[in-house]
């Protein structure tokens, strides 16, 4: 199903002459009919409960910790478990939903998302939970990618799907705050299972509404499945996203984390070997030498694993150096979240205007500035600075998360929909999952925490400032 743009009054370019600029009208953009706010809402209710679990948990982990006792490395898993295979396993499910139906592939991902929270809110002891939060990953490595293609190709290129990217990626960047202060509240008032039992709620809201609303969508010819290219990349991910987690913890010299890290590349290697010599790749190398899919990625990855990693470093900042309570450092970032939700409304309207490449530079560039300006922090305050800065720096942080959505996946045919948004999707997960991990270390080893957070802040404004210039030299080669 393709929403279609209403038709307006006046007449199309072709057989009318150009209005003088002095009486241009400017056209009025397109409405989403009643059908396409209803699919919208559920691909975009999925999308924010799937965003919700990243964070929801963090707050009550030492709480859940004593109640089923697991250890500090325990806890550590508890985010490990869904990591793995929610990173790990997007390329292969994006693919599949492309062969054999992104509808029946997202509506399954939903059950799965929801049967897995339901086992994690009754978890009986540490193997149970950690079960749960595993089949949790890897019900979000179907939900993301199917739904990102649904919506794709339910909603035709141009202003209907910038809008819909846009409310979209909103939501996505506002389910991570939300989680963090609905964690707080929920642990502290019905205990930390009721986290669990929320997303299980959800999913099963969502799934109730999406049979009606969505249509089925697969690729025309069916080709083989790629099972060669499927089992290396999702191995290579796999090992890659536990070496860098695990290093988080115990550092990079450990075996378990060198072999990892070496499988994990070679893996990887190899799967490049074989999409380059499989009649019906998994990925198609092709699409990774465009320009807009190549740089697109690289801002997607930079603008993730850089704002991840900040909000990492600052909530230790708020309340490890200001010594300010949990719920009020939920503040900060609700603040946060609510001038995301801003950005997103007009986002768009900024694609609309300059288009989605300088719009994706732009806001790499932007957001670079404003986690430099966190180097002004102090020992004795900071709250506002830090407020404000990473405010303006999210806002920043949407924009690029619109533009390099819609970067990617501007020009690929339908058929090819799925492949592109599981790149976008794992770039996503990948950056969320990787930042932390190679940044965040350096908060933890210096002489004291406030130097290692001025550290990590001026590494990733460097970072973001530098694949800012990148991509817009890139894709204006593109």
């Amino acid at each position: 199903m393709a929403i279609e743009t209403p038709p307006t009054s006046t007449s199309s370019a072709s057989s009318a002459p150009a209005a003088p600029a002095a009486l241009a009208v400017t056209p009025v953009p397109p409405r989403l009919s009643g059908r396409a706010r209803l699919v919208l809402f559920v691909l975009c209710a999925a999308q924010f409960m799937v965003a919700l679990d990243f964070s929801v948990l963090n707050v009550a982990l030492p709480v859940l910790g004593r109640d089923l006792g697991l250890s500090t490395t325990g806890l550590q898993w508890a985010v490990t478990a869904f990591a793995l295979p929610s990173g790990g396993f997007l390329l292969l499910f994006g693919r599949i939903a492309d062969l054999y139906g992104r509808r029946r592939l997202f509506l399954a991902g939903l059950a799965l998302f929801g049967a897995a929270s339901l086992l994690a809110t009754l978890a009986w002891d540490p193997a149970s939970f950690l079960a749960g939060r595993a089949l949790q990953g890897l019900g979000a490595a179907v939900i993301v990618p199917t739904g990102m293609s649904l919506l794709t190709t339910t909603f035709p290129e141009g202003p209907l799907r910038d809008r819909a990217l846009g409310i979209s990626g909103t939501l996505l960047s506002l389910g991570f705050t939300v989680g963090m202060v609905a964690g707080g509240v929920l642990t502290d008032t019905l205990g930390w299972r009721s986290t669990m039992g929320l997303l299980a709620v959800a999913s099963l809201g969502v799934l109730a509404v999406a049979p009606r609303a969505l249509e089925e969508s697969r690729t025309a010819d069916r080709p083989r499945l790629d099972v060669p290219g499927a089992v290396s990349v999702t191995g290579g991910l796999l090992a890659l996203i536990y070496a860098l987690t695990t290093a988080a913890e115990r550092g990079f010299g450990g075996a378990d984390v060198v072999v990892t890290l070496v499988l994990g590349i070679v893996l990887l290697g190899a799967f490049v070997v074989v999409e380059s010599r499989t009649a019906a790749p998994l990925v198609s190398l092709p699409m990774l030498r465009r320009r807009t899919v190549a740089f697109g990625n690289l801002g997607g990855l930079m603008t993730f694993s850089m704002m991840s990693t900040v909000v990492f470093v600052l909530t230790l900042y708020l309340q490890e150096v200001l010594d300010l309570s949990p719920f009020a450092t939920g503040l900060v970032f609700g603040v946060q979240g609510l001038l995301s939700v801003v950005a997103g409304l007009f986002a768009p309207r900024v694609i609309g205007r300059i288009g989605a490449r300088r719009t994706l530079a732009l806001s790499l560039l932007g957001q670079g500035l404003f986690i430099g300006v966190l180097l002004g922090l102090g020992t004795e305050s900071g709250v506002w600075l830090a407020t404000v800065a990473v405010s303006l720096a999210s806002m920043c942080h949407l924009g690029a998360i619109i533009a390099y959505g819609l970067t990617v996946t501007s020009g690929v045919p339908d058929e090819e929909q799925g492949l592109a948004t599981g790149l976008v999707t794992t770039t996503q997960q990948v950056g969320l999952t990787v930042g932390i991990p190679l940044l965040g270390v350096l908060a933890t080893t210096q002489e004291s925490l406030f130097e290692g957070v001025r550290t990590v802040v001026a590494v990733a404004a460097a970072i973001l400032l530098a694949a800012g210039a990148l991509v817009a030299t890139g894709l204006r080669r593109g």
